[in-house]
């Protein structure tokens, strides 16, 4: 009687968290620490959902079984990708490549630097990049990228937008520590609106910059309109997390869920592809078409870079 007691609290208490996790997904919030740190890793709460059902089995605990039918029911249905997909009617005006790459306190510029070279990207966006980061980047970039717009800083704070095409400066989005410079890109002579995300990861105590950044990001993409636009960078969110929701929820769709890589791990590197979370997105408005993502691992970041090939259309 023992040993049963013991696994059928054993099981409730697993069943327990997975709940309040699920809870405030349905409830589509992102709670409170450590809610939103763990939301990141949702998929990988089949995990404890199946020990805690393979206790109910042996303990022959049949609320138990039911209850963890019903939460294997809901990460069944919440791990299916969000937001909107499918091809857009019109012709192909333009294709090109985009890059985006965290390279963690500028550590993996000379593997980005190596990484541009051999995949040659039109557009690099670049979190991350330090002074040192930045210089290297115009030092041995400059020839095939002679377009850039940039936030310099120490650490964390420098960003790059790197372009084959001519830009022109657009007013970025102000981060309370991180960079986020935008530009208009002249690609192929349809103006092409791009920003860089980067806000603050979700730690705790400083939950309420998470949000606020995330939300910055979320009024710029409400009031794009009708502008072709590609957002993109780390940003430090998934698309378990309510507030990366709501921006997929003004129109843009993810690059990589339309590439069919919607559940790819970016971070950390270090147990990606295995387990992690995809919180480097290339987000794209509706007149844009994605194929062909790639995730790249690079030496000295903790950040897989995602490579993607998008094909701007013309009106249906």
């Amino acid at each position: 009687m023992t040993r049963r007691r013991l696994g059928i609290w054993s099981a409730a208490l697993l069943f327990a968290a997975v709940s309040v996790i699920l809870g405030c997904r349905l409830a589509d919030t992102d709670g409170i620490t450590p809610v939103p740190q763990l939301l990141a890793f949702l998929p990988w709460l089949l995990a404890p959902a199946g020990a805690g059902l393979a206790l109910t089995l042996l303990t022959r605990w049949w609320p138990g079984t039911i209850w963890a039918g019903v939460l294997l029911g809901l990460l069944a249905w919440f791990i299916a990708p969000y937001g909107q997909g499918g091809e857009p009617d019109g012709r192909v005006l333009a294709s090109f490549r985009v890059l985006t790459s965290n390279v963690e306190f500028g550590r993996a510029t000379d593997a980005l630097v190596a990484a541009v070279r051999e995949e040659r990207p039109d557009v690099v966006f670049v979190e991350e990049c330090d002074h040192g980061c930045s210089a290297a980047l115009r030092r041995s970039l400059s020839e095939g990228y002679p377009y850039r717009q940039s936030v310099e800083g120490a650490g964390s704070a420098g960003s790059v937008v790197l372009s084959r095409f001519p830009l022109k400066p657009a007013a970025g989005i102000p981060g309370s520590i991180m960079g986020m410079p935008g530009a208009v890109a002249d690609v192929r002579g349809h103006a092409v609106r791009l920003q860089l995300a980067h806000p603050m990861p979700p730690l705790p105590g400083q939950l309420d910059v998470w949000r606020r950044e995330l939300g910055k990001l979320r009024d710029f993409a409400a009031a794009l309109g009708r502008t072709p636009t590609v957002l993109a960078g780390d940003f430090n969110a998934s698309q378990d997390h309510a507030a990366f929701r709501a921006i997929l929820d003004t129109g843009l769709r993810d690059a990589a869920r339309l590439a069919g890589s919607d559940r790819t791990p970016t971070w950390p590197a270090r147990t990606a592809p295995a387990i992690g979370a995809q919180i480097d997105h290339v987000l794209v408005s509706e007149d844009f078409s994605a194929s062909d993502a790639r995730f790249l691992d690079l030496a000295d970041t903790d950040h897989r870079a995602l490579l993607v090939d998008i094909a701007l259309h013309g009106p249906g």
